[in-house]
């Protein structure tokens, strides 16, 4: 029992490593998200009752000029906007309120606006979210610079894919299936965007331009995400000093830099769900809270570009995911206003009512899922 107690200040301090980044990358991310929706739909003249980081009993807030609670809440796991006219904060209407609403109460009411209104208030919140990824991939491109590793193959593996093509040590790889190849990492976005087939890549080797093909292998890891299944060539970079450099970028580079590292993610994010469905990928791979806040920890050793690095990413994904036309989230709700736009008339209160019940079984499926398979990983690890 003494052992056991004189741990336990240890302990508090290992999950303080982990609960402090994690709840700083997930309060940047969720505040942009409502605040996306909070903002444009003040331009769309919608009233709002309250902004929320968390959910629960509220800690401590305030009350603005417009009537709007702001709110910090007991459990800050998500958050949400709540408009005049909704019922709660996942913005399901109150319908039976609405009977009895004045003209100028209707006048601020959410579900009586435009249709176009409520969807770019819906769609502000994934949007913002792309747009901090974008500020965040933006700032680090030209403030603290990346390491560029040149595209130079250092060791080649015996029995792999490169040695197979007769690639050797010292090639520069230029292209890969067409696409031009500028820095190492580019070669393993290249390799895992090329399916299962053989890619046709073009080196330099003493002044002159080879052609050569090589099918990529897919190999497991293990990390602090689960099992990562990713398509290799078996090289690795060169470690000569020349080939390394840290360099900065000016405004509109790291613009596009931040929009290709976006299109980077999101592709590797529909891959992997469509591979999910298709049978190709294994739920391992599914990070719920407990891994993301083990992550956080991690990566909050290296300081504050990579910690917020890692906020861009899950921004990326909570966006893309907030996308699903899954009833509850806001793809479910841009579905409804198009079936509203295309037939003229929204579907009926007890379709919807019963698609949000739906909407919210399967969020709460989803969450206890990758709850259960985050111990489960952990227990392997």
């Amino acid at each position: 029992m003494i052992d056991f107690l004189m741990t336990l200040p240890g302990l508090g301090w290992s999950l303080l490593g982990y609960l402090v980044p994690f709840f700083f990358v997930l309060a940047l991310v969720v505040f942009v998200h409502e605040l996306g929706h909070f903002v444009v739909g003040r331009m769309c003249g919608v009233g709002v009752d309250a902004f929320a980081i968390g959910f629960g009993p509220r800690v401590f807030g305030w009350t603005d000029r417009r009537g709007t609670e702001w709110k910090l809440c007991a459990i800050p796991l998500g958050g949400y906007v709540k408009f005049k006219g909704d019922l709660n904060g996942a913005s399901v209407p109150d319908n039976e309120g609405a009977d009895r609403m004045s003209p100028e109460e209707r006048s601020l009411a959410f579900q009586f606006k435009p249709i176009w209104k409520r969807a770019a208030i819906v769609a502000a919140g994934p949007l913002s979210n792309f747009a901090l990824a974008l500020v965040i991939f933006t700032a680090t491109f030209m403030y603290s610079g990346i390491y560029v590793v040149d595209p130079v193959v250092g060791n080649v593996v015996t029995g792999s894919p490169a040695e197979l093509s007769g690639m050797k040590s010292g090639d520069r790889i230029l292209t890969i299936d067409g696409q031009k190849i500028d820095a190492f990492d580019s070669i393993r976005r290249a390799v895992s965007g090329g399916g299962d087939r053989a890619l046709a890549i073009e080196v330099e080797r003493a002044g002159a331009v080879l052609s050569l093909q090589a099918t990529p292998k897919i190999t497991e890891q293990k990390t602090a995400f689960g099992i990562l299944r990713s398509k290799i060539l078996g090289i690795s970079s060169s470690n000569q000093p020349e080939h390394h450099r840290l360099v900065h970028y000016g405004f509109v580079d790291s613009v596009k830099l931040g929009c290709d590292q976006i299109h980077s993610v999101l592709t590797q994010t529909i891959d992997y769900v469509t591979g999910l469905f298709a049978g190709r990928e294994k739920t391992d791979q599914l990070s719920g809270p407990i891994r993301i806040a083990q992550v956080s920890g991690k990566v909050a050793e290296s300081g504050i570009v990579s910690l917020l690095s890692l906020a861009a990413i899950l921004s990326i994904s909570i966006g893309f995911i907030n996308l699903m036309p899954v009833p509850l989230l806001d793809g479910g709700h841009l579905l409804f206003y198009g079936i509203e736009a295309l037939f003229g008339r929204p579907l009926s209160r007890k379709t919807q009512e019963m698609s949000f019940r739906v909407g919210f079984a399967l969020v709460l499926m989803l969450m206890v899922f990758v709850t259960v398979n985050d111990i489960i990983q952990i227990q392997k690890g």
